[in-house]
Formats: C-alpha cells, sequence, structure tokens
C-alpha cells in the first residue's frame, strides 16, 4: 500500500517542480502587460489633469457620457486602469522573489488571460536549480501526504471491521 502514497509524491514532485520556470515566464509576461496598460493609464491621467479632476472623476465622467459610445469607451478604459493597478501590484510583489520564494505567493499569479498565455507556450522541463529541488520536494511531501491521507481516510471503515 506505500506505493501508492509515493507515486502520489512523484506526481507531485514533477508538477510542483514546474512552478518556477512557470511563474519566471509568467512574470516576464505580467511585466509587459503592466507596461502596456501603463501607458493607457498615464494617457487618462494626463487628461484628467488637464480637465482638473481626479483619475475617478474622470473615469467617472465618461462612464455616465451623453452616448453610448462615450460611456463604452469610459467603462473600457476603468477596466484598463482598474487591471493596470492589479497587475502592477502583483509585479511588484513578485518581481523581487526568487522562484521558490514565488511559490508562497503563487495566489498573485492570477490574471486568467496571463496564465492561459503561459500555460499555452509552456514547456516542461526538467528543473537543474535549487528552486527546482526545492519546489518538488514540497510536491512530493504534498503529493504522498494528500494521498497517503485519502486512501487512509477510505480504507478507515474496513480496518475497523477487520479487527473485530
Amino acid at each position: 500500500m506505500r506505493i501508492i502514497p509515493l507515486a502520489g509524491g512523484l506526481v507531485g514532485a514533477l508538477a510542483l517542480s514546474q512552478f518556477p520556470e512557470f511563474s519566471q515566464q509568467y512574470l516576464q509576461r505580467l511585466s509587459g502587460a503592466v507596461n502596456e496598460l501603463r501607458a493607457v493609464t498615464v494617457i487618462v491621467d494626463g487628461a484628467a489633469a488637464v480637465a482638473g479632476k481626479t483619475r475617478e472623476e474622470a473615469l467617472d465622467e465618461l462612464r455616465s457620457g451623453n452616448s453610448a459610445l462615450v460611456s463604452d469607451m469610459g467603462a473600457g478604459l476603468a477596466e484598463r486602469v482598474e487591471r493596470y493597478e492589479r497587475l502592477r501590484g502583483d509585479y511588484e510583489a513578485l518581481r523581487p522573489a526568487t522562484p521558490a520564494g514565488r511559490l508562497a505567493k503563487f495566489y498573485r499569479l492570477r490574471d486568467p488571460e496571463l496564465v492561459q498565455a503561459t500555460w499555452e507556450h509552456y514547456q516542461p522541463a526538467v528543473p537543474v536549480t535549487v528552486d527546482g529541488a526545492i519546489t518538488a520536494g514540497v510536491g512530493f511531501v504534498a503529493g504522498w501526504a494528500v494521498i497517503a491521507g485519502l486512501l487512509s481516510l477510505i480504507l478507515s471503515p474496513f480496518r475497523r471491521l477487520r479487527r473485530a
């Protein structure tokens, strides 16, 4: 019965060992998205300043525009500015972290568009770095623990019957 948790540990190690490279590629895409959205945000902020308004006041005015076109453009600009702020926060949290350190901040890899684009172009590789070994070890322990725990839970009624 120990072979099944061992297999779970190996699968966990293999899967999680890929995290450092995946997170690195995600970080590169995140950097590009932040730079692209920064340009939009600078334009919105500049236009707001010229009009003597804050960013939010300008976006609110656009969203409540007198035509569908203006309000749609305002909503689109507001979404891009909000995404910029969210992605910039994620980038600032992930950039200084080591690849293994990014594992503790995995929740910052949360932009569905960027995750999908990264996954579509990701090529798995054998990890040969310390970070790859650390995340593989974490994956092994997690995979072993999950499978062993599930097996124990599933088999516990049968052990009680056998003892009785």
